[in-house]
């Protein structure tokens, strides 16, 4: 029955992101050829990218940070030293991929890290690869957890998260698919690389849950880890994209939003 859960936990995120990406088959935006142009309106864009930040966050301090330090609660008031360990890893480590993958942050002109010869479509997916290796990573994380028993984290808290991050992803597949449309790609091929984008959602998670085993003594790290990994995606990425263009407050609504959804969804299921 475990089996079950875990199968259909690790999936729901990847479901989340393909259902949003199917959006540029329903939805209409401003067509263009090769500009930036966007394709959902600025403050519906904002909104939604600061609902996603809302969540990452709560899920970061809900269901990793907290389970990190009481996990650690044997080392007295060095609790937080494993969660603070963790969690400058896990920033790190995705401040090392910035640097060493090209991509294209969407709205951005310039590409980041090394130069490279790819499409400009191709670096925008590899800008949602490297955001969602993170919160595929707190998913098989999370539910290595609850399997090994070293944290106290319980199905329900588990599904909460996967629910969570499903929520967010529904937003970010369209914010996806639909730029990809504008710069030329058809709505069929925009669709799937909408979703092959969430498709390292899963395949972290599996690798997370392959390794439990091993890591079991060091969930404490693993768990502050992923939430490092995703509080710099929230910071370097989305929180940025929401304060973009002409001043909206919808980014910080939408973000107060997607917390307290994530935080209610994780106390009542835990």
């Amino acid at each position: 029955m475990d089996g079950k859960y875990i199968a259909l936990g690790i999936l729901i995120p990847f479901v989340g992101t393909s259902l949003g990406s199917a959006c540029v088959y329903f939805l209409k935006g401003n067509k263009t050829t090769g500009g930036n142009a966007p394709v959902i309106p600025p403050d519906v864009e904002k909104g939604l990218t600061g609902f996603a930040a809302g969540v990452m966050v709560a899920a970061s301090i809900w269901s990793l940070l907290i389970p990190a330090m009481e996990e650690s609660s044997s080392l007295g008031r060095l609790a937080f030293l494993p969660a603070v360990i963790g969690f400058w890893i896990g920033s790190l480590f995705l401040f090392a991929l910035d640097k060493l993958i090209p991509h294209l942050h969407l709205h951005a002109e310039k590409a980041e890290g090394p130069r490279s010869s790819f499409q400009r479509t191709t670096m925008m997916l590899l800008a949602v690869t490297i955001h969602n290796i993170p919160e595929g990573m707190a998913v098989g994380v999370v539910y290595a957890g609850m399997l090994t028993g070293d944290v106290g984290l319980s199905l329900g808290a588990a599904l909460a998260l996967s629910i969570g991050i499903a929520i967010q992803n529904f937003p970010e597949g369209a914010i996806i698919s639909m730029p990809l449309h504008a710069n030329g790609q058809n709505k069929h091929k925009a669709f799937v690389n909408g979703v092959l984008s969430g498709a390292v959602e899963p395949v972290a998670a599996v690798l997370m849950l392959l390794f439990a085993p091993v890591f079991s003594p060091l969930m404490p790290y693993f768990l502050s880890f992923a939430a490092g990994a995703m509080i710099y995606v929230v910071v370097e990425e989305l929180i940025p994209e929401t304060a973009e263009g002409e001043h909206s407050n919808w980014g910080v609504l939408l973000f107060a939003v997607g917390f307290t959804v994530m935080m209610a969804l994780d106390v009542a299921l835990g």
